[in-house]
């Protein structure tokens, strides 16, 4: 349940934190690469009822060059026998339409693993589904790596958590070229047996009632419901996007990004936690910040390099690194006669490389703004005094 809250929450704080922006449509000439990613159980017909949504129904088509499937063992074992061996539906079909080459065989068929890496015969367990979540995570995160790639997500098969997790994972590490969607069927031709896609031509199966009726297949109806998802990559740290990953870390990264802004240091033990994230800093470093963070919470104004106190400065400095530091000996030689600009401006800079390295695409409200204009600049830290937590 907090997965979902915290999910609707982030929406709704992007939407209203950015206006609506629309992109062009990926088609089969916009990108060489594309790929339809599916989440199948024991109905593997929802990849051609799929496939027949995007390339023959939908205009303008979607023609994948890849399909890549996401199942348990026995999803997988139907999805081979079903589409890939004997009647060989997805072949029927690329043939019936006459479709171009599109990349599909037993390779593209990945079955889900648990932590010790036995593929997994069902999702029943708490565990199970963490580590479903993982691997279906880092396999949108693969797929998005390539940016002359649109990936297309069905979430029709599977066990709902299993369209969950690859909608939210879209949603997580998606761009604009790629697409959510879900298959509507008509019915009665919804999850028959011997239903994969409508034919170009005359095929009877039968209904599954009391009294089977024959139907012809060329009379269903399939269409692809699009569903538009929130992109929250920005919010990712580069590392995340780059390497693999779990699930709770990337959701807790997005966390942060649309989390307000908030510092607690940690007085007794010179700990500084900006955004969750503790964050490490020499002594002259972390010295430098906490005195801003004590200027902002006495309401001082922001300072300027010439009337910038020193003592106040070596004062932290002092509490953190001890009177008989060599380091702090050294800066309290240095700053006898009050702060030099180079001095000043070389504590900032670092502190700021030191955040970024940190906090990543996170980090602008931690950072010391400066105010007013040069030469004249001054600087304090942006946050208000209510974001800044003081504990001894």
């Amino acid at each position: 349940m907090l997965i979902w809250q915290a999910y609707f929450y982030w929406l709704i704080m992007l939407l209203m934190k950015s206006n609506a922006t629309s992109y062009p449509e990926p088609t089969t000439a916009t990108f060489n690469k594309r790929i339809l990613l599916a989440v199948t159980g024991l109905s593997p017909q929802i990849v051609t009822e799929t496939l027949y949504a995007l390339c023959v129904a939908r205009e303008p088509a979607f023609i994948p060059t890849e399909v890549h499937l996401l199942t348990t063992v026995e999803g997988a074992e139907r999805a081979r026998l079903d589409l890939l061996s004997g009647k060989a539906w997805f072949k029927k079909l690329c043939d019936d339409y006459q479709l171009p080459e599109i990349h599909f065989n037993k390779d593209c068929i990945h079955i889900l693993q648990d932590a010790l890496g036995n593929r997994l015969d069902d999702i029943r367990s708490v565990a199970d589904n963490e580590q479903a979540a993982n691997v279906i995570t880092n396999k949108v995160r693969q797929f998005t790596l390539d940016d002359e790639c649109a990936l297309h997500v069905s979430i029709a098969g599977g066990r709902k958590t299993m369209g969950f997790y690859v909608g939210y994972a879209l949603s997580l590490y998606g761009r604009t070229q790629d697409r959510l969607s879900h298959v509507l069927v008509s019915s009665p031709y919804e999850a028959h047996p011997e239903f994969y896609y409508p034919t170009p031509y005359s095929h009877v199966i039968h209904s599954r009632d009391n009294h089977p009726r024959p139907m012809d297949t060329a009379e269903a109806q399939v269409t692809l419901a699009e569903i538009p998802f929130v992109c929250l990559r920005h919010g990712l740290p580069q590392s995340l996007l780059a390497g693999e990953t779990d699930f709770q870390t990337a959701v807790k990264a997005v966390q942060m990004q649309l989390a307000p802004a908030h510092i607690i240091y940690h007085a007794n033990q010179h700990s500084l936690v900006c955004g969750g994230t503790k964050i490490s800093l020499p002594a002259a470093i972390l010295a430098f910040y906490v005195w801003f963070m004590v200027r902002k919470l006495k309401g001082l104004p922001p300072i300027r390099w010439a009337n910038a106190d020193a003592q106040e400065y070596l004062h932290y400095y002092q509490l953190i690194s001890g009177k008989n530091n060599g380091d702090y000996l050294r800066a309290k030689a240095t700053l006898k006669d009050g702060f030099s600009k180079e001095y000043f401006e070389q504590r900032k800079s670092r502190l700021h490389s030191y955040l970024k390295k940190s906090l990543g695409d996170n980090v602008t409200p931690y950072l010391l703004k400066a105010r007013g204009k040069r030469p004249n600049t001054c600087f304090e830290l942006g946050l208000e005094k209510s974001s800044i937590e003081w504990k001894t």
